[in-house]
């Protein structure tokens, strides 16, 4: 049996750890060939031979989603490697600890810390959707998902420009799977709760316990559940989604 992938090429950026990794090493293994991007270089280049010793065909391209000509850049080495791009995750971000706001509510948050945030959360996905549209619409037709958040849809305490850059990709997907239905080109967001990342290791250290009872299923996700949703979004198993919003959180948002 093939896997659901099969025959497709995928662009994932912030391939280099993380959900990135988990969804490149997941959609090789549904048979697709796999282009993973990130800013550093030696993440990327592990997740290739990740992708490559287990008996995947992959291709490690360095790229800034803030710049435009580098997105341009990073789109053109994909279609080159692969002849085509017929999917796309969107995953490249930034947490807060990562511009020093960690724990800061809204009036704290410095201009700098902000700008950064929505620079590489939301303007670096529509910078990446953009290059993307132009080859799909060229190509026939794909499927695009982008990384969103529960904060996304909903409050999340001392995240604030994190929480409006996440509603911002929501609002993208949504708006994008509108105009471009008629293109043949699908666009979703997955939402993901906790997830066992880098990205959550500060929060999880500060307060792990009081996040998990707070989770319905009492644990964290895994990198790898959050894979397995974004290949199904890929995939033609899915040929009638898009603008959808999925929460991947073990429940949490339902309470």
């Amino acid at each position: 049996m093939t896997g659901m992938l099969e025959g497709k090429t995928i662009l994932i950026t912030g391939g280099g750890r993380g959900i990135g990794r988990a969804t490149a090493l997941v959609a090789a293994r549904e048979g697709a060939n796999v282009v993973v991007s990130d800013l550093a270089p030696d993440g990327i280049e592990e997740t290739v031979s990740l992708v490559n010793a287990a008996g995947g065909q992959a291709r490690a391209v360095t790229g800034d989603v803030t710049s435009a000509s580098a997105v341009d850049a990073m789109m053109k080495t994909a279609v080159d490697a692969f002849g085509r791009i017929d999917a796309a995750f969107n995953n490249a971000g930034i947490a807060p600890y990562q511009v020093d706001a960690a724990g800061k509510n809204t009036a704290d948050w410095s201009e700098e810390a902000f700008d950064r945030m929505i620079a590489v959360n939301l303007k670096g996905v529509w910078l990446c959707m953009r290059a993307e549209l132009r080859h799909m619409l060229e190509a026939g037709g794909g499927a695009i998902v982008n990384t969103a958040s529960i904060a996304g849809l909903i409050g999340i305490r001392t995240s604030s420009a994190y929480t409006a850059a996440k509603h911002g990709v929501v609002g993208l997907t949504k708006t994008a799977a509108v105009e471009y239905g008629t293109n043949n080109v699908r666009i979703n967001s997955v939402c993901p709760g906790f997830i066992e990342t880098d990205m959550t290791k500060v929060t999880m250290e500060n307060r792990g316990d009081e996040v998990r009872a707070m989770i319905p299923f009492k644990r964290m996700g895994t990198a790898e559940e959050i894979a397995e949703m974004v290949c199904w979004l890929c995939s033609d198993h899915a040929s009638y989604v898009s603008g959808a919003n999925f929460n991947v959180d073990g429940g949490y948002i339902a309470q």
